[in-house]
């Protein structure tokens, strides 16, 4: 994020686009809730009408894989307009001239033919964000887990360039973290172009740096995502190690998952639970729980968080850090000699530009409250980015146009999945499936159809349909609900037992390899499935 989380009760106007928040991030969630109570104005952008829908004062039901059609149209209605902060585009952005040349063709018009939603209410969208004092932006998967992506980012990027709602309070583009310290293992350099703290493997300056730190020389070259890892696994890849991820519930096209991890010659997960993904391995080895760890956590808004062991390992249970030190120093390779968390947290410290102001001792210090950057020893943190300029000079407009999603409805797959997280389960349920609780309030997958699709594909509200797309199927019980726009249905990927993620996995962001998960073209049929426990109590909304 580049704002921290208390500016979320601060904007004028808040746009959230591809993102439930109120489920995926209640808590959070909350802050926009002080925020509206205060008197701000809302906008949802999403194809489902989620809970964040129902406080929006506009809400725009946009077709699945079209953010990027509304963002650009949006742009088109603001330079029309003369929304365009000027002073602020003109002291710290380039390429604006041919930006908004590029946008003069994208009108609200054109873009209604993609999304689906009135010209008006585009307009209506522009016109709020763009007369804000403080516009925010917030996002999550929905934008990003498409083959555009990258596309969408950039396009939320201009909007906020484009009236200068970036760098001040109640401002920003703020991506809501889809797990937690997810921003702190990017941090730690646990991406294939980045050394710690965001410093590119493709800089000889970066090379040399961190051979000397590392006594280790590493290629000038970007390393592989894990999407191409398994396409390579069982031929140039012979043996991984997965920590801490269940692949092949989470993961798309799970066929294709399953066969690559049992293709390698050795596999090792390391798991404070036996997942599907575990039962795979030749080798598991148990991790610490959140309990039992030691460490630090660094959440969505850059905030780093001193975390404390508050009882000991279960077991044989150790820390991954500690796991992952081993398993080097057994196969000869120097600089794993750390004793405890502190050692790890503070060779990060050293050789990263975020957190070189920091240390173990000061992040464990009572009060201790610091958003990174922290360039050096005495600065206080960088609650808000880009307050007094970019980090790398100017802000760059990006000229974007839209494109269909990798796969598209058509008469064999005339129905429109999108899938997510529900409030009840977390991600593959490795945790919270083992809850009572929380099993009594989701124990099963449903499949959200709008309750005037039940009834045209002959569906039955609590019965089952089977569910195809061009890679798998599933059976899934259907659940009757106006939450899922006509022609679009909804499943989360949490269930082993309903794979949903068997469908998924038509393309990939050509730039970060971040697969399509939002948008899958499937048919439906009814199915006489076995019944399930509480299989007559699901009701439509």
């Amino acid at each position: 994020m580049s704002n921290p989380l208390p500016d979320m009760e601060k904007p004028d106007v808040i746009f959230c686009i591809g993102t439930n928040m109120t489920e995926a991030h209640p808590v959070a969630a909350t802050r926009l809730k002080k925020a509206l109570a205060r008197g701000a104005k809302m906008i949802v952008a999403d194809p489902r009408r989620i809970g964040l829908s129902e406080m929006a004062d506009l809400y725009l039901p946009l077709r699945v894989g079209s953010d990027a059609a509304l963002l650009l149209a949006m742009a088109h209605v603001i330079a029309r307009e003369g929304l365009v902060n000027e002073a602020f585009v003109a002291d710290r952005t380039t390429e604006a001239e041919a930006f908004l040349a590029h946008v003069e063709e994208f009108t609200p018009e054109w873009a209604s033919e993609i999304t689906g939603l009135p010209p008006a209410d585009i307009e209506a969208a522009a016109l709020l964000y763009g007369r804000a004092d403080r516009g925010a932006i917030f996002y999550t998967l929905g934008i990003t887990e498409h083959v555009c992506g990258v596309d969408n980012v950039q396009s939320l990027c201009n909007l906020a360039l484009m009236t200068g709602n970036i760098g001040r309070e109640g401002t920003g583009i703020n991506p809501m973290r889809g797990q937690n310290n997810i921003q702190g293992a990017g941090d730690c350099g646990a991406i294939p172009n980045n050394y710690p703290g965001f410093q590119p493997v493709t800089d000889p300056a970066n090379q040399a740096k961190f051979e000397q730190a590392w006594g280790r020389r590493v290629e000038l070259e970007k390393g592989i995502t894990k999407v191409k890892a398994l396409d390579l696994a069982g031929t140039e890849i012979r043996a991984m190690i997965i920590d801490g991820e269940n692949t092949v519930v989470s993961d798309p096209d799970r066929e294709h998952c399953e066969h690559a991890l049992k293709s390698l010659d050795h596999l090792v997960v390391i798991d404070i639970f036996l997942t599907e993904t575990a039962e795979l391995a030749d080798v598991v080895l148990p991790a610490t729980s959140w309990a039992e760890t030691d460490g630090t956590c660094t959440n969505t808004d850059r905030r780093i968080q001193r975390l404390r062991a508050a009882v000991p390992p279960a077991g044989d249970a150790r820390p991954d850090w500690w796991i992952v030190s081993q398993i080097a120093k057994r196969l000869g390779a120097p600089g794993f000699d750390y004793e405890r968390a502190a050692d790890v947290f503070d060779e990060l410290c050293r050789v990263s530009t975020t957190y070189h102001g920091v240390n173990w001792a000061k992040v464990s210090a009572a009060g201790a409250n610091y958003h990174w950057p922290v360039p050096f020893d005495g600065h206080p943190g960088t609650p808000r980015l880009h307050e007094d300029g970019f980090i790398n000079g100017r802000g760059v407009f990006k000229q974007i146009r839209y494109r269909d999603p990798a796969e598209v409805v058509d008469d064999d797959y005339p129905v429109w999945l999108t899938t997510g997280r529900r409030l009840e389960t977390y991600h593959t349920r490795t945790q919270t499936g083992r809850s009572a609780g929380i099993d009594y309030l989701a124990p099963h997958e449903v499949l959200e159809v709008n309750p005037g699709d039940v009834e045209d594909w002959g569906l039955r509200d609590g019965g089952f349909a089977r569910m195809a797309s061009r890679r798998g199927e599933v059976v899934v019980q259907v659940k009757a609900t106006t939450r899922s726009p006509r022609g679009t249905v909804f499943a989360s990927f949490s269930y082993n037992d309903v794979p949903v993620n068997i469908l998924t996995g038509a393309g990939y962001d050509p730039v970060t390899d971040t697969a399509e998960l939002k948008v899958c073209p499937v048919r439906l049929e009814p199915h006489e499935g076995p019944p399930r426990p509480g299989a007559g109590d699901v009701a439509a909304d």
